[in-house]
C-alpha cells in the first residue's frame, strides 16, 4: 500500500496542501508546532476516520475558518493498494442550519461514490509510533485496549463492527441499572441488552486472543534482537471474566503459557460471558454499571516472567514498545498482504543509538515510512542520503 499524493484544505494549521510522497523514507524537519504532527495525523484519519490525537473532529478544521458561513476541511490521497489506484476524499463540515450550535457532518467518498467508515477499512493502515507510546508498558489498561482496538479495527471488520456495536450498547445497558436500581426499570429488563452486549463482545475476546497470540511471536523475534537474547517477551491477556476451553473453569485464560496459545471461539465464549453477567447482576445494579467485558479487559507486557510494567526499568519498557510496533508492522502485512504506513512522530531522537539503528534498519521501499524531527543529526548521514527531507514551517512544506 503506498500513497501517492496527498490533498489538505483548511485542516489543522494547513490552509492548503499538495504534497507527492516519495518511495524511500520521508522526513519531516521543522521546529515545534509547525505541522509535521498534523500531517501525520492527516494519514492517520485517512486510514480510521477518527484522530489519534483528539476526540473532537471539530477541532480539526483549521481555526481561519471560524467566521466562514460553512466551514469545512478535506482531506483526499491517491492510494495505489493491491494493484489498483483509489482516491479516498473526506470532508469535515459544519453546517449553520440556524440553531444554536453548528451541526457537524462527516462526508467520505471512495473513487467519488459516498460510503460509510467500514466500507474504506483496510484501504489505507497505519502503525503510528509516538514518544508517549510508553504508557503501553507503564500506563493504564485503557491505553492497552486502544492499541488492541485500533490494530483489529483497521484489517478486521468483523471486529470493528462487534466494537461499534459495543461502544453503543454499553452505556445503554449502564443507564438502565442505574435506573433498575432507582426503582425506574424491572430487572428483566436487562436480557434483551445482555443478548445484544453478549455476541458483540465475545467477538471482540475472540478476536484480541488470536491476535495476541500471532503479536507475540513478531515481537519475540524483535525483542530478542534487540536485547542479544538475554531477555524474552511474553504478552499476557487477562480478560475481565475467565472464559475457559472447556466450559469448566480449567486450562483458562490466566493460566501463563495457556492464555494466548488454546483459541477460543466467539461461540466458545458468548455463553460463558452471559453467565458472568447474571451472577454479577445485583452488583452491578447497585453500582450502575457493568463489571465484566471487554471495557475491562487487560494486556500485560511480560519480560523474563517479571510484569514490565511494575519491575520493567525504563531501557526496557523502550525495547518491549519497539518490538511491539515492529511486531505490529508484521503483523498487519501478514494481514493484508500490504505494509501499512509506519508514521513515527519525534520518536527516533527518544531512543538510544542501537534501537534507533535497529528501527531505521528495517526501513525499506516496500514500508512507506515518515518520520518527523526538530534535530537531523538524530540521523545517520547514511539514513539521511537514502532519504527524503523535507522542511516544514507555518503549514508550508519544501525540500530541506
Amino acid at each position: 500500500m503506498h500513497i501517492d499524493h496527498l490533498s489538505l484544505q483548511n485542516f489543522r494549521n494547513y490552509a492548503r496542501l499538495e504534497l507527492t510522497f516519495p518511495k524511500q523514507p520521508m522526513v519531516l524537519y521543522g521546529e515545534n508546532a509547525q505541522g509535521k504532527t498534523s500531517l501525520l495525523e492527516a494519514l492517520a484519519y485517512l486510514a480510521t476516520a477518527k484522530s489519534p490525537y483528539t476526540t473532537t473532529d471539530r477541532q480539526l478544521i483549521h481555526w481561519r475558518m471560524e467566521t466562514e458561513t460553512m466551514p469545512y476541511a478535506r482531506l483526499a490521497a491517491d492510494i495505489m493498494s493491491h494493484g489498483r489506484f483509489n482516491r479516498l476524499e473526506i470532508t469535515l463540515m459544519l453546517e449553520n442550519n440556524g440553531e444554536i450550535a453548528p451541526k457537524f457532518k462527516k462526508v467520505i467518498k471512495l473513487n467519488g461514490v459516498e460510503k460509510r467508515v467500514m466500507d474504506i477499512l483496510g484501504l489505507v493502515t497505519v502503525v503510528l509510533f509516538l514518544p508517549q507510546d510508553l504508557s503501553l508498558v507503564e500506563g493504564s489498561p485503557s491505553e492497552r485496549r486502544r492499541f488492541m482496538n485500533d490494530t483489529l479495527s483497521q484489517v478486521e471488520r468483523e471486529y470493528y463492527i462487534a466494537l461499534e456495536g459495543y461502544e453503543k450498547l454499553l452505556p445503554q445497558r449502564n443507564a438502565l441499572l442505574k435506573r433498575i436500581n432507582d426503582k425506574k426499570a424491572k430487572q428483566n429488563e436487562l436480557g434483551y441488552w445482555d443478548e445484544q452486549l453478549v455476541a458483540v463482545g465475545a467477538v471482540l475476546i475472540a478476536g484480541r486472543q488470536r491476535f495476541l497470540r500471532e503479536l507475540e511471536y513478531l515481537a519475540q523475534r524483535a525483542h530478542h534482537d534487540l536485547t542479544g537474547g538475554i531477555e524474552t517477551l511474553t504478552l499476557v491477556y487477562q480478560p475481565s471474566f475467565l472464559p475457559s476451553a472447556d466450559n469448566n473453569g480449567q486450562r483458562a485464560f490466566d493460566l501463563l503459557g495457556l492464555d494466548l496459545h488454546r483459541q477460543l471461539s466467539p461461540q466458545d465464549i458468548a455463553p460463558q460471558f452471559a453467565t458472568q453477567l447474571v451472577t454479577e447482576q445485583r452488583e452491578s445494579i447497585e453500582r450502575g454499571a457493568t463489571l465484566s467485558g471487554p471495557h475491562r479487559d487487560e494486556l500485560r507486557l511480560f519480560i523474563n516472567g517479571r510484569d514490565a510494567g511494575l519491575y520493567g526499568s525504563r531501557g526496557q519498557a523502550r525495547t518491549a514498545v519497539l518490538a511491539l510496533k515492529l511486531a505490529q508492522l508484521e503483523w498487519m502485512h501478514g494481514r493484508t498482504g500490504e505494509y501499512p504506513l509506519l508514521l513515527l512522530d519525534e520518536v527516533v531522537a527518544e531512543l538510544d543509538a542501537k534501537r534507533r539503528a535497529y528501527l531505521l534498519s528495517r526501513m525499506n521501499d516496500q514500508c512507506q515510512t515518515l518520520l518527523t524531527t526538530t534535530e537531523l543529526d538524530t540521523f545517520s548521514f547514511e539514513f539521511l542520503s537514502r532519504a527524503t527531507v523535507l522542511q516544514v514551517e507555518n503549514g508550508q512544506i519544501a525540500p530541506k
